[in-house]
């Protein structure tokens, strides 16, 4: 019976996998059918397509050609737009969110279990209790229609985020900290070259999911981003379903849909390594 536990296990894995890639791999197929097959795989008339019978590539480059009011213009400024953006975010969320949670860790100071309270219970706030309140601040700032409000609050931490870093921080032996300060490191000094290199189980988590999270983003640019220059592949792709979302074009919104969704799947593959190992290691434990 023991023998038989690898493979029931392989086995379980394998149907596992195959239904979460199914709808990703239906995607494909229907972004390389006819306008024909494509609307009649999606009514269910010929069943479900596990294969396109003659692959239309030059649906891509029609796809991405009709995103905007420009061919190819629209696709190319919201691609650098949500380039932009999330690694703006990106950068914001790991830098503050690792500082805060190295001050929480290490810093002793009056006050910082009832801050850390605080901070933990801002999670508990959904995102439409705060939107009205910061889209005035950010008017009153004269940052509609700017990139800053969906860059700038990144650079002052992410409670989640910090929370994972302090957790982590305080497994780090205290022997490391103390040995950078006899070499004479400030507390700048220990966070940038012993905590940090430290945390890239951590900072792999937090990088993935702050990218796919600000890549997949739709409700702040539809809030702060009014021009269509301004727009990120999220509202440009909700544009292009508004305009192509009936059953003849399907296949150019499955194809603008995988170009869109492509780089976080590319990001996940490349941080693999790094965010299985946070993972196992218990990166939120005490």
């Amino acid at each position: 019976m023991k023998s038989l536990r690898p493979w029931l296990q392989t086995a379980l894995l394998a149907a596992g996998s195959v239904v979460f890639l199914f709808p990703l791999w239906w995607m494909v197929v229907v972004s390389l059918e006819t306008p024909k097959r494509a609307g009649a795989a999606m009514t269910g008339q010929d069943g479900v397509a596990l294969w396109p019978s003659d692959p239309q590539w030059g649906n891509y480059a029609e796809a991405l050609a009709e995103m905007g009011s420009e061919p190819w213009v629209g696709f190319v400024n919201a691609l650098a737009n949500s380039i932009v953006v999330t690694t703006l975010v990106v950068i914001g969320t790991v830098l503050s969110s690792s500082l805060v949670g190295f001050a929480f860790a290490r810093l002793h100071w009056r006050g910082r279990g009832a801050l850390f309270t605080l901070m933990l219970a801002t999670m508990m706030l959904p995102g439409q209790v705060t939107l009205i309140p910061l889209f005035l601040l950010f008017r009153g700032l004269g940052w509609i229609d700017t990139i800053l409000p969906l860059a700038v609050p990144a650079f002052f931490g992410n409670a989640f985020f910090i929370f994972m870093y302090r957790q982590f921080i305080l497994q780090v032996p205290e022997s490391l900290v103390e040995a950078a300060k006899v070499d004479g490191q400030g507390w700048l000094g220990i966070w940038w070259t012993v905590i940090l290199p430290l945390c890239r189980p951590v900072t792999a988590i937090c990088a993935v999911f702050t990218f796919i999270g600000t890549w997949n983003d739709f409700m702040g640019p539809l809030v702060y981003l009014h021009a269509e220059e301004q727009s990120t592949l999220a509202v440009a792709l909700n544009s292009f379903r508004n305009q192509y979302g009936g059953l003849d074009d399907v296949h150019l919104l499955m194809a603008a849909s995988l170009v869109t969704m492509l780089p976080c799947i590319l990001l996940f593959i490349a941080a693999q390594r790094q965010f299985v190992e946070g993972l196992a290691r218990g990166a939120v434990k005490g």
